[in-house]
């Protein structure tokens, strides 16, 4: 496993996505993956399956300590003191003291961001949330939660493959010491049909999978949470830190069509803003 450091923070470059995952097909996921090196395991309240993640966590030989644990809090429990209750009831289903980065999941503009982010540091200040973040920010928001607000976000998770840039957040990540993770970075799948990244995988003897991820990770900052449920799955997305893509390849995938948007539910923000 590779890592990369922001704020003093190591985190490990691949983790483990687990939306839509749930009861004992979660449980035995995580198991696996963190049997087979995985060390970074991203679930939230939304998903419905912390108890399962937590299980998975405690149950395993690695110790608490070396595995990255990200959960987020959704939308609709922003208000100052729904935060802190929601997080204590995350952190019982999770079996853990604290998670290693603690993020809002989607903004709501209902809510003010500072009073969320006030009991969130509460949290972090109690040792129950070691670091925190944002994901599903615009760039508008991204800022005015970096430089209204002097928030230390860890991260901006959001949406990220090669059918949609993120190329803006990502050059203000470099100014302002936060990461990307790069959430359904196969696009959901839809990675696996497209004639360019097989053919330039073919020139590597990788899938397209794998070559997505590998253009994602060679980003100075950006780290990214691949779902997958068989064997198989969490192999080949793990098996990415033995080739490096040429310029040409790179750049290559970088100027395809990134106008693809896939996860835009009707309380998403305005993704211009």
């Amino acid at each position: 496993m590779q890592y990369k450091s922001v704020q003093g923070v190591k985190i490990p470059e691949i983790g483990i996505g687990t939306y839509r995952l749930y009861g004992r097909e979660c449980n035995q996921t995580v198991t696996e993956a963190l049997a087979m090196g995985y060390r970074h395991v991203d679930t939230a309240q939304m998903y419905k399956n912390e108890k399962e993640v937590g299980d998975a966590i405690y149950s395993s030989p690695v110790n608490r300590e070396d595995v990255f644990l990200t959960t987020k809090i959704w939308h609709t429990n922003l208000e100052h003191d729904d935060v802190l209750q929601s997080v204590e009831d995350s952190l019982r289903q999770l079996r853990t003291p604290y998670v290693d980065l603690l993020l809002i999941h989607w903004p709501n503009d209902q809510f003010s961001i500072q009073q969320t982010f006030e009991a969130m540091l509460t949290l972090r200040d109690q040792g129950k949330a070691l670091n925190v973040g944002i994901s599903n920010f615009p760039m508008g928001l991204t800022r005015e939660v970096v430089e209204e607000h002097r928030i230390p976000i860890l991260t901006n998770q959001v949406e990220y493959h090669p059918f949609l840039a993120q190329f803006d957040l990502l050059d203000y990540s470099y100014d302002h010491d936060f990461l990307i993770t790069a959430y359904s970075p196969l696009a959901q799948g839809q990675v696996t049909e497209n004639e360019e990244l097989i053919a330039i995988g073919n020139e590597y003897g990788k899938s397209a999978v794998q070559v997505s991820l590998r253009w994602l990770i060679e980003q100075e900052n950006v780290i990214t949470i691949p779902k997958a449920s068989s064997k198989e799955h969490l192999e080949e997305n793990m098996d990415i830190f033995d080739f490096e893509l040429s310029d040409e390849h790179f750049q290559q995938i970088d100027e395809l069509d990134k106008t693809k948007r896939l996860v835009n539910p009707s309380f998403a923000p305005n993704w211009n803003e």
